[in-house]
């Protein structure tokens, strides 16, 4: 899949945790996959506020996870948030509370980006971090899908609300 724009004109979301090889490229991958569903022309992609993985894959847990979701994310490759990305992308979106964080200090002054946090969008869910499931099972994996599945479908809420006020 292409993670490169559809065009300037569609909405754009980055989104962010710490390496870019475990929650973001999911999340990028289930906004992808609801987008592509609901017929929502969208630029999607994700990124990290750490730089160890700059180039790797997704975590083989993350792509297991995405697989069985029927969802080839293998040629992701992890890179690091760029001060670019807060004018290149319409939406910011932070997996936790410490990139949140992160992300305002690196923010350069004027970044248009709207900042948020992943599980904001979620109903009952506000104020909560996505938990890495780096240090654990594939059962961490699991449970990191739902968490951005259910926030993709909310965001996708949000865009095509937005999209219909336009």
């Amino acid at each position: 899949m292409n993670r490169e724009p559809v065009s300037r004109a569609a909405p754009s979301v980055l989104f962010v945790c710490l390496g870019n090889i475990c929650r973001s490229p999911l999340a990028e991958a289930a906004l992808r996959q609801v987008a592509e569903a609901r017929g929502i022309a969208i630029r999607v992609n994700s990124a990290g506020t750490g730089d160890w993985h700059v180039g790797s894959a997704p975590d083989p847990r993350a792509r297991a996870e995405a697989k069985a979701r029927g969802i080839d994310i293998s040629g992701y490759r992890a890179r690091q948030v760029r001060a670019a990305d807060f004018d290149d992308y319409d939406h910011v979106v932070a997996l936790d509370a410490k990139n949140l964080a992160d992300l305002r200090e690196i923010r350069p002054a004027g970044g248009g980006a709207r900042l948020s946090l992943l599980l904001d969008h979620v109903p009952g869910r506000e104020g909560q971090g996505v938990i890495d499931p780096y240090f654990g099972d594939a059962d961490g994996f699991a449970a990191t899908w739902e968490e951005v599945q259910a926030a993709a479908e909310a965001i996708a809420d949000l865009l095509t609300a937005a999209t219909e006020r336009a």
